[in-house]
């Protein structure tokens, strides 16, 4: 059991590493958002990166929302870009040299796009799975946050990585972590791929990158028939802020952007999905995405999954059967036609 140190409320679904409930996130953001700053700097310093993104330096990175301006000595938020005598370095996620762990994954896959996706029927063929070892966001409800144990060592080029494409290779998926702060050797490895054979290529995102590597990761992923999945985490800013470390007003921005450049395509190209976490994405977080969704076009496909308890939230419960379903009423409420449940054999019992 939980307590919110803001308004004294108690539940099963106040994660008790936060102390802080969703109710005051969203309508008294500024009591506890320096409690909630101190949590996401322990988090971060466990693993030698910078407590947040840091501003006023002589450097300047573009690639996400970030926009880092970084100190002499000092390093990015995603800790892969230093600031070495007055010039941006990069340490990683360059054509040359990205931190990643890849393998194959027989289809069909557990993919988020599974439901819509020709790789469910491409039954035979495999999946090359990339994940990268960096993220330009700081969930403190994590799913694989075990990557910042592997954050050091020695990388892969583009070249040797799209070199693991072989004939039964169907699509590569850029996941993590995030893509994002290796977007440069991510596309590199797209096109060497595409080059040697047609593989479609697929990415899973928090979407906050810079719009011009945006516009190149649709452009490849039209081209090649992939997709790109944009993993909305919340619509309330304040939410975002409190639980990813980072504001979600790119990502959103980027979404329609996404959402309005291509339209009729046989095969949905576009895809979001939403992490059920108990007491923070609940019925109401839900519509709110789900109707910006549906007021884009109400055809694109949204994934709603299940939660499993990790990282600063791993006091929470799984994501009842009855949270999921009842989000997945709201989204059929906010408009949409084609909400999916997944994650199904995580689903817990009634909170």
């Amino acid at each position: 059991m939980g307590k919110c140190i803001n308004c004294g409320r108690e539940s099963s679904v106040i994660s008790k590493s936060i102390g802080v409930c969703a109710g005051c996130i969203r309508e008294d953001f500024s009591s506890v958002r320096s409690h909630i700053q101190n949590i996401h700097s322990s988090s971060r310093i466990e693993f030698a990166l910078p407590p947040e993104p840091p501003g006023g330096g002589e450097v300047k990175c573009n690639i996400c929302v970030n926009e880092c301006e970084i100190y002499k000595d000092g390093s990015g938020y995603c800790g892969l870009r230093k600031n070495r005598n007055g010039k941006l370095e990069h340490i990683a996620g360059t054509p040359e040299n990205g931190f990643v762990s890849w393998y194959y994954d027989s289809l069909p896959t557990n993919c988020v796009a599974d439901c819509v996706c020709a790789g469910h029927n491409a039954t035979g063929y495999k999946n090359l799975a990339v994940f990268y070892h960096s993220c330009s966001f700081n969930c403190l409800f994590c799913q694989n946050w075990n990557y910042r144990e592997k954050f050091r060592g020695k990388g892969i080029s583009s070249r040797e990585l799209a070199e693991r494409v072989d004939e039964r290779t169907f699509c590569i998926c850029y996941f993590g972590g995030d893509p994002t702060p290796q977007l440069p050797h991510a596309l590199e490895a797209s096109r060497l791929a595409i080059a040697k054979r047609r593989v479609r290529i697929c990415w899973e995102t928090n979407g906050c990158m810079d719009r011009r590597y945006l516009e190149e990761m649709i452009k490849l992923s039209v081209e090649s028939g992939g997709c790109i999945k944009f993993d909305l985490k919340f619509y309330t800013e304040n939410l975002n802020i409190a639980l990813c470390g980072v504001s979600n007003k790119r990502t959103l921005e980027n979404f329609s952007f996404a959402a309005s450049v291509v339209k009729n395509r046989e095969e949905p190209y576009l895809v979001a999905s939403t992490l059920l976490v108990p007491g923070y994405v609940d019925r109401e977080e839900v519509f709110k995405i789900a109707t910006f969704i549906a007021g884009l076009n109400p055809e694109i496909p949204y994934s709603l999954l299940g939660f499993y308890p990790c990282f600063y939230m791993n006091d929470l419960p799984c994501t009842s059967r009855s949270h999921a379903l009842s989000c997945f009423q709201a989204a059929k409420e906010a408009g949409l036609k084609n909400v999916h449940l997944g994650n199904l054999h995580l689903l817990g019992e009634e909170y």
